[in-house]
């Protein structure tokens, strides 16, 4: 829980998924698994005013998730 509130943690986190975005290694459709959930929850909250999460604490969440996943996958840190 600590390190969620870590600057540290979450500049290590979008420093990793700006390599697995920009690295010709990570497929295609692992990028957009990231890409279009965000883009998407960023333009709908004004369609689903009912989801009580911030964008923001939404893109945080699946930033989290697919640093992750895609520094396994690919090997990348």
């Amino acid at each position: 829980m600590r390190k969620l509130f870590s600057l540290r943690h979450w500049k290590r986190t979008f420093v990793l998924i700006f390599k697995v975005l920009k690295s010709r290694e990570v497929a295609l459709l692992d990028k957009l698994i990231f890409a279009v959930p965000v883009l998407l929850y960023w333009v709908m909250p004004d369609a689903l005013p009912f989801l009580p999460i911030d964008d923001i604490a939404v893109t945080m969440i699946i930033a989290e998730w697919f640093a992750r996943r895609m520094g396994r996958k690919y090997n990348i840190t």
